[in-house]
């Protein structure tokens, strides 16, 4: 038997049998409790429908593409740092929000985590979720709506001409991404409705 072996076939030092016992028996843990929030995130709640579950599903799909589109001009040459981060955390927050639609289906929208002070495990009062759910539709879908009509059209929502270093005055690809990108968010309003409604009727008469 070579030393090589024999070091090879030496037992770990204690610590080090232990360290590596702890990280394996942290790593299950760990992924449980990732497994269990987004269940907590994501899992309908009794008397969901089908088709609303699938609509509150699919919102944060309508606002994807166009926060992935806006990424790659945060890291382009000449921007300041403030412009970065603005676009950057403008694509987070978008899908954030756009994510509260799945709360109309889930749990977490008809009781409040217990991790929020004074309310944690509290029932969420229906007008609480109804009434700023129902703002937020109406915005959204008069909002892109009228986006992407003046865009069509050849103008910004002030007016004004669009600016011939816009995407769409490219022409093309780009033209082209840029409409694919940015026409689902025509959805987004009237998917948020739909899913409003659903929320609203299961909670006027709960099963």
């Amino acid at each position: 038997m070579t030393r090589t072996d024999r070091i090879l076939d030496a037992a770990l030092p204690p610590a080090v049998t232990l360290a590596s016992g702890s990280d394996v028996a942290d790593a299950p843990v760990a992924a449980g409790r990732l497994n269990n929030a987004w269940r907590a995130a994501h899992a309908p709640v009794a008397g969901v429908p089908r088709w609303a579950r699938i609509a509150a599903y699919a919102v944060p799909f309508t606002v994807l593409p166009s926060s992935l589109w806006r990424l790659p001009a945060a890291f382009g040459d000449g921007l300041p740092l403030g412009e970065r981060a603005y676009i950057v955390l403008l694509s987070i927050l978008s899908e954030l929000v756009a994510f509260t639609a799945v709360g109309l289906v889930a749990t977490w929208g008809e009781r409040f985590p217990r991790w929020i002070p004074g309310l944690g495990g509290r029932r969420v009062p229906t007008p609480a979720a109804v009434i700023p759910a129902t703002l937020g539709a109406v915005v959204l879908t008069v909002l892109w709506t009228a986006a992407v009509l003046t865009e069509f059209a050849g103008v910004t929502l002030r007016g004004e001409p669009t600016p011939a270093n816009f995407p769409t005055q490219a022409g093309g690809w780009e033209a082209t991404i840029f409409y694919l990108c940015y026409l689902p968010l025509l959805l987004w309003g009237p998917l948020l409705a739909a899913v409003t409604y659903a929320y609203h009727r299961r909670r006027r008469n709960p099963q």
